[in-house]
């Protein structure tokens, strides 16, 4: 059973589609990656998932008693008003210091319970965030890009950190995020949104969709490449996710719209 799924989603803005007819579902224990450029209504179906953002049309189902954790793209942290580690990991629920040190612990941040919002770096403010998502025990963690902003090394190590917080909880992952080349490292199906899904499947089936290459060009070999370096050396351990999805009226593998 599907832990969230949504069928014929449609989100309006102004008298304007900003999605339309979206369809998905995320699967306990496997990372869902949603690409596509800007303006394509990434950010907005994840909101629309949260019910944050109302629908136009549509549906969307969540397990019985889902536990949701959830990164956002941006949080903004007054820099006049203090605000600890500590605090912040206990808004709006309360959490005990054990439960606040082992999040901590197991993002790679120990012992900066005292330290200011404020004076963390960016990487270190994404991992904060990160451990309050998992003071819940997700099965589901939902991130909205939440390496904007790091350089590629920090890309790469938060990546592998989820990977990490997958293999360790169980947790399902669904992301948001522009870094190709890490994304199909690290993702068991991508899924290619333009308003609409263009094409979902494995990286391997969505790195040849034409769907995709039209959304980001031709140069995209590298992405492939290092997908099939990482999954030869390090995923050696079977998800049992790792198929192709076929939709139900094609026989073609992973999922093209027009």
């Amino acid at each position: 059973m599907s832990l969230l799924s949504a069928q014929d989603l449609t989100v309006r803005f102004n008298g304007e589609d900003v999605l339309s007819g979206v369809s998905l579902a995320v699967n306990p224990g496997e990372i869902v990656t949603i690409l596509g450029p800007n303006g394509s209504g990434k950010s907005t179906l994840l909101r629309a998932l949260l019910g944050i953002v109302p629908l136009s049309a549509g549906q969307v189902s969540r397990a019985p008693d889902l536990r949701l954790g959830y990164v956002p793209q941006k949080l903004s942290v007054d820099r006049s008003m203090p605000m600890t580690v500590r605090r912040f990991l206990s808004l709006p629920l309360r959490v005990s210091d054990a439960e606040a040190t082992a999040a901590l612990a197991r993002v790679g941040l120990p012992d900066v319970e005292q330290r200011q919002m404020a004076a963390l770096s960016g990487g270190q403010f994404q991992r904060v965030l990160l451990a309050r998502a998992l003071l819940v025990r997700p099965q589901l963690l939902i991130l909205d890009e939440p390496t904007q902003g790091l350089d590629q090394p920090g890309e790469a190590a938060f990546y592998r950190l989820i990977e990490e917080v997958r293999r360790e909880t169980g947790a399902a992952v669904l992301m948001v995020s522009h870094d190709l080349h890490v994304v199909m490292a690290a993702s068991d199906r991508v899924i290619c949104l333009n308003g609409h899904i263009c094409c979902e499947g494995t990286p391997r089936v969505v790195s040849n969709a034409p769907e995709y290459r039209a959304l980001f060009g031709l140069g995209t070999q590298g992405a492939l490449a290092l997908y099939q370096h990482q999954h030869d050396h390090s995923h050696d351990h079977d998800h049992g996710h790792g198929h192709d999805h076929t939709h139900p009226h094609s026989h073609e593998h992973g999922r093209s719209h027009a």
